[in-house]
């Protein structure tokens, strides 16, 4: 196999190591952050719609539904805290992809594909909408993505009408390493995560909605009206949404749609303003590099810089463990390919780095469906892309719960389901299969080999 630019031009070991000297093993967005208490759920309440799960697809749900009608009583529960899991410890990319990219959209449902980025676009547009509305101090900055070329073969991939060459992409940032660009300057927007889920639940809140935290629910039953089972109480629900992410889903036939896949994510210090000179970026875009194994990175609002992905990573079993946040190869890779990106800026350090479970699913975005003759709804799978997906998820969900047919719930992309992942350990041999041959497609000028061009054919992938 070749080699890629992070081994030609990695940097030396010591720069490594004085990075990541003293790192944090904390989330950056939700440290010291203050946060408002929710109690916890004891014995039994009523309501039209119970909602499980406390990040944003459970809040978007919870305050859609309140718009729709204010006087609708709606519980939300949660297992730990608003926020804590993916919802608050993403990279803070809001993109208005409903499909995982375009590529990966045309790939699967071309004759929507017009309607579907339309759709997105209003979906972003919304979601500022209610930022506006309700005050919500997110961070929000529409500021676009700009996709970046590191490798020959990738150039290609630039072209388009957002097209930068090697001279325009360098002129927004600097790196050694960028070829080309391609700039989607209103698809995307930069955000604080956990300030936005906590000013969802804020606004959920003020709507009326009553939200339980450290309350976990065991089960949800029942033929007619449901009952959602929680350990030391329930709620007797008309309807129920469940938004539970990379978690266990509440009903079998979900159970192997998907798997959730590890993350990994550095922080750096505020950059000076020699060091912001250095590197350009005043447009302020997030970025992201084109690989199969590639990297997400953006300014935060005081200046530091984020710097995830490349690695994702799936434990046999597919459960979700603490211990699996920490794993220093993973660190110590992204530590090496950030100075690989911005040799300029060595020695700037790493203040926190943490990582997260990703509900992977394998056509690398949501699916969504009902259950009970129509009285539970879910969405899931949202595969890294659900910071902005999760408020089109909630509204599909609602209008399923209503049981009416809408422009969202006749999309085909809406109708069908995703082809689930086999039982273990058929799961870890195949997951960690495709990863390898993803690698060896990044080494090899972006080839994918058979094994590859047969889980496309059959629509079945792997991503983070």
């Amino acid at each position: 196999m070749g080699t890629t630019v992070f081994e030609r031009l990695r940097p030396a070991a010591a720069v490594v190591d004085h990075a990541l000297h003293d790192t944090r093993h904390s989330v950056f967005w939700l440290d010291e952050l203050e946060r408002t208490a929710h109690p916890a759920l004891n014995g039994e309440v009523r309501a039209d719609l119970a909602v499980v799960g406390g990040g944003y697809a459970g809040l978007w749900t919870a305050i859609r539904a309140k718009e729709r009608d204010p006087q609708r009583s709606i519980v939300l529960l949660e297992a730990n805290r608003v926020g804590w899991a993916a919802s608050g410890r993403n990279g803070g990319f809001c993109e208005a992809s409903l499909t995982h990219g375009r590529e990966n959209g045309m790939n699967r449902w071309p004759r929507e594909m017009v309607q579907l980025e339309r759709l997105g676009l209003e979906n972003l547009d919304g979601i500022q909408h209610t930022i506006e509305r309700y005050g919500m101090d997110v961070e929000w900055e529409r500021t676009g993505q700009l996709a970046v070329a590191v490798e020959p073969h990738e150039v290609e991939w630039m072209q388009g009408k957002d097209f930068l060459d090697q001279a325009e992409v360098q002129s927004e940032v600097a790196s050694p390493t960028y070829l080309a660009g391609s700039w989607d300057r209103e698809g995307c927007a930069m955000v604080n995560p956990a300030k936005l889920a906590l000013e969802l639940a804020r606004v959920a809140t003020e709507l009326g909605v009553q939200i339980f935290e450290r309350t976990r629910v065991t089960g949800v039953s029942g033929n007619g009206i449901q009952t959602v089972s929680t350990e030391r109480g329930s709620v007797v629900a008309e309807h129920v949404a469940l938004a539970t992410n990379a978690f266990p889903s509440l009903l079998k036939r979900n159970r192997l749609m998907t798997v959730p896949v590890y993350d990994y994510v550095l922080m750096t210090e505020p950059l000076t303003a020699e060091q912001r000179e250095a590197i350009g970026w005043r447009n302020r875009q997030g970025l992201a590099d084109s690989a199969n194994q590639f990297h997400y990175y953006r300014l935060t609002a005081d200046d530091r810089i984020l710097f995830g992905g490349y690695d994702a990573i799936y434990h046999f079993g597919g459960k979700v463990r603490e211990r699996y946040e920490e794993r220093p190869e993973s660190f110590r890779r992204l530590a090496s390919h950030f100075f690989t990106t911005f040799p300029q800026l060595e020695g700037l350090r790493f203040t926190h780095r943490w990582a997260g479970a990703i509900d992977s699913c394998s056509r690398f975005c949501a699916f969504f469906g009902t259950a009970r003759g129509g009285r539970v709804a879910y969405a899931t799978g949202f595969t890294g892309l659900g910071v902005g997906a999760t408020r089109f998820a909630a509204d599909v969900m609602l209008d399923e719960l209503a049981g009416v047919s809408t422009e969202r719930t006749e999309l085909e992309m809406v109708r069908t389901r995703p082809i689930p992942f086999p039982p273990e350990p058929a799961a870890a041999i195949g997951v960690n299969l495709v990863r390898a041959a993803m690698n060896r497609a990044d080494h090899n000028q972006g080839r994918r080999n058979l094994f590859l061009k047969a889980l496309d054919a059959v629509g079945m992938g792997f991503d983070s």
